[in-house]
């Protein structure tokens, strides 16, 4: 049955004192089309918790495995709807100079290969993808085959993002262990542009739920988008760009007030630097 009717039915009126139960026991089982959501926390290490709580062999608490590595594969060959604005600000910035790109959880370096197929990327371009170990390594590869041009590098430290030109983050910020303001405050040079794509963003509120992908159960962060703002803004920041992304959804039973109808993208520049 459809994970999303389930929810739907266990949300009726009278059946929710037993649905939460049952729900929780659905939940922790691996699911075959993965994206379905529990609880709501307050921070990250809350939700790690929770999820090492629901964690097993089959289910493990964390996305760093080998199985993580071939998901998303399909994407290399085709461009998703929800790519497009943020191949715009890509190109925009490109065309403004920007060589160094440091792609923020970028897998396997899905962006660079779908990206690649549409525009045609600078020959000296550097693209360096940080992700987690088990995903980077299948990365690297896969890039031994595939990547002629040889611009594409991986990235143990997401601190390797000082001195880049752009950052982009697509389908990644959700599950960071830390803000994203905080990596940028940290770096002697951070970059003038920041792309962020295919995000939870809640108008009001940032929050954590638990994620089952199907091979894993992992913290899944919500990003308020009200104090994200205020905080690039503190580093220098605005926003020139925020586009809905209504292909994807977040529904966490039982917790309506925290439900998205859209993912989003932000696209952030900082003036240039002024020459003397």
């Amino acid at each position: 049955m459809d994970a999303q009717l389930v929810c739907r039915l266990m949300e009726l009126p009278g059946a929710r004192l037993l649905a939460r139960p049952a729900y929780r026991r659905y939940f922790q089982r691996p699911y075959r089309h993965g994206n379905i959501y529990f609880g709501i926390y307050k921070s990250h290490a809350d939700a790690l918790r929770a999820a090492v709580a629901f964690g097993s062999e089959r289910l493990p608490p964390t996305y760093d495995v080998a199985d993580a590595a071939r998901m998303y594969r399909t994407q290399l060959r085709q461009l998703r709807s929800c790519d497009y604005a943020a191949l715009l600000w890509l190109e925009h910035a490109m065309a403004e100079g920007a060589r160094r790109i440091f792609d923020l959880g970028g897998h396997i370096g899905l962006a660079y290969y779908g990206f690649g197929r549409r525009v045609a990327l600078p020959d000296d371009l550097d693209w360096c993808v940080h992700d987690l170990g088990a995903v980077m390594a299948a990365g690297r590869d896969w890039a031994a085959g595939h990547d002629p041009a040889r611009r594409l590098r991986f990235s143990g430290s997401p601190r390797d993002a000082d001195g880049s030109d752009l950052l982009i983050c697509s389908g990644a910020l959700q599950y960071l262990d830390y803000a994203l303001p905080d990596l940028l405050a940290g770096l002697h040079a951070a970059p003038r542009h920041v792309l962020v794509n295919l995000s939870p963003i809640h108008p009001e509120q940032g929050f954590f739920t638990l994620q089952n992908l199907g091979i894993a159960v992992c913290p899944y962060r919500v990003v308020g988008l009200p104090d994200f703002r205020a905080r690039m803004e503190g580093l220098g920041y605005a926003l020139h760009d925020h586009w809905e992304l209504p292909e994807r959804q977040l529904r966490v039973p039982f917790a309506p007030s925290h439900r998205l109808d859209h993912y989003s993208g932000l696209y952030f520049r900082r003036p240039a630097p002024t020459r003397h």
